[in-house]
Order: C-alpha cells, then sequence, then structure tokens
C-alpha cells in the first residue's frame, strides 16, 4: 500500500543520443531535475523505453554518454525507491548493466502489477503481442528478437558498431518525426492490443509509452488505457496517486488527448 502522500510516476521517450545536440543535452538536464522534484514524494519510478536513442551492451563496453542521468538514477535507487525500465524497440538491445550497476528492474516484455489494490499491465509499446506498424516495423522486431543477429552485432567493434546504430535511429526518427499525427483511436495499435487483453481480464489501468502522444483512453467505468507521451518536446509523464492515474508535464502547458471508448 502507498503510505501517505507517496506516489508511483511513470515516463518515456527521452530518446538521448550518445554524442548529444543542445536538444538532446536540454533533455538530460530536464528530466533530471524532474527526477530531483519527483524522488521526494516517489514510492516507485517505472520509465517505459526509449530514454536512449541506442543502447547496445558488449561484454565489456556500453555506450558512452548519458553521466548525468544515470548518475541520478543511481542515487535514487541507492536510496531505496525502486525503479523498472522496460526495454523500448531503440534500447531493447539492454541486458544486465543496470540491473548490476544500480539494481534497477529490468523488463522485456508488459507485465502486471498490483500497485495500491489496482491492477496494472505496464509495458513500453512496441513488439512482443502488439502488433508492429507496418511492414519494416514487423521485420525489425523479428530482427531484433534474433539470438545469432544479437551474436553477430557484438562481434562488431564499438567503434563501428554503436555507430551504425546511432545514426540508424537518428535517420528513423527524422523519417518518421516526433509525434505521428493521431487519425482516430480505431488505428492506434496499443489501443487495439489492450482491448484485447482487457477482453481476457480486467486490468484497472494499462500504462504505455511508444506513441509519443499523451492520452487517457477511457475503456470502460472501471478501466483506463495511459499513454505517458515523450520527453523530446512536451515532456509529459504520468503521476499514480494511490486511487487514479493521472498525465502531468514538465513544462505545464501541454494539452492531452483525453477519450472516452
Amino acid at each position: 500500500m502507498l503510505t501517505s502522500n507517496k506516489k508511483i510516476y511513470f515516463a518515456s521517450d527521452l530518446h538521448l543520443t550518445m554524442t548529444p545536440d543542445e536538444a538532446s543535452r536540454r533533455r538530460e538536464h530536464d528530466f533530471v531535475r524532474w527526477l530531483d522534484t519527483i524522488k521526494k514524494d516517489a514510492a516507485a519510478i517505472f520509465l517505459l523505453g526509449d530514454l536512449f536513442d541506442f543502447w547496445f551492451e558488449y561484454r565489456h563496453a556500453v555506450p558512452r554518454g548519458f553521466v548525468r542521468l544515470l548518475g541520478k538514477l543511481a542515487e535514487i535507487s541507492d536510496n531505496g525507491i525502486p525503479i523498472h525500465f522496460f526495454t523500448g524497440n531503440h534500447d531493447q538491445w539492454m541486458r544486465d548493466y543496470l540491473s548490476k550497476e544500480m539494481n534497477i528492474h529490468i523488463h522485456h516484455q508488459p507485465a502486471e502489477f498490483v500497485l495500491n489494490g489496482k491492477l496494472f499491465l505496464i509495458g513500453h509499446g512496441h513488439g512482443n503481442d502488439i502488433s508492429p506498424e507496418g511492414r519494416m516495423d514487423k521485420l525489425l522486431c523479428l530482427a531484433f528478437k534474433n539470438r545469432l543477429l544479437r551474436v553477430l552485432f557484438a562481434s562488431l567493434h564499438p567503434r563501428w558498431g554503436i555507430a551504425f546504430g546511432k545514426n540508424w535511429s537518428k535517420n528513423r526518427r527524422k523519417r518518421r518525426g516526433n509525434i505521428r499525427p493521431f487519425y482516430r483511436i480505431e488505428t492506434e495499435v496499443i489501443y487495439l492490443y489492450v482491448k484485447k487483453m482487457l477482453a481476457k481480464k480486467h486490468y484497472d489501468f494499462f500504462v504505455f509509452g511508444h506513441r509519443h502522444l499523451a492520452m487517457d483512453v477511457r475503456l470502460n467505468e472501471n478501466s483506463h488505457y495511459i499513454n505517458t507521451g515523450e520527453w523530446i518536446e512536451n515532456q509529459t509523464f504520468a503521476v499514480f496517486d494511490g486511487n487514479v492515474v493521472t498525465l502531468q508535464s514538465a513544462k505545464r502547458e501541454t494539452k492531452f488527448l483525453i477519450l472516452k471508448d
């Protein structure tokens, strides 16, 4: 049970780059400042993937950079606040570096949590049982799951492997844009996934990232789908106070998509 005045926070899609441009550096500073703010009343923090624009763990090396973020996460974890990290499609090759160094719980697929008596299904929102968006996404999803491909990629010198991954991620986001337009809820793949899961079992809240569009969709009288949005432009996140999940923004002027199924 949550103690008085304690909350649970959810955030995703920071997309930090390894050799940061000014925008990425500013996002990191802003996110660390936000973590400093919420650590005062956080009972737990859920990071729902794509914090890094590219991540790959070699046996003896990890991507350089992110020192402010990693240092702050280590501090928060050392102070006894649980941190859960759900790998996204940009950092899905994360393995055990953060768990060994910072005691951060790493999840590679959606997982159930009972939080203050409410049943949550939490994840990034890409791959697994969630339908990839388009043929290329389906191929990429299969490729990233392929163990042989991971072994072959690990055989590349980090100088080449990390450079390739960095450029691929950057160019992919440029092609697709930071926030894709919303057309109608029936075309949203995460929405279709949570509806399928809700038909099998009751959940009070579904909380996902990946979409880069903060939304709160009431699925029925007792169930909501929450998407945390992104930190590239709007700096949105979700907060559970023990009873309801609400969307907020570190910028404070952001509008959210609120829908009723």
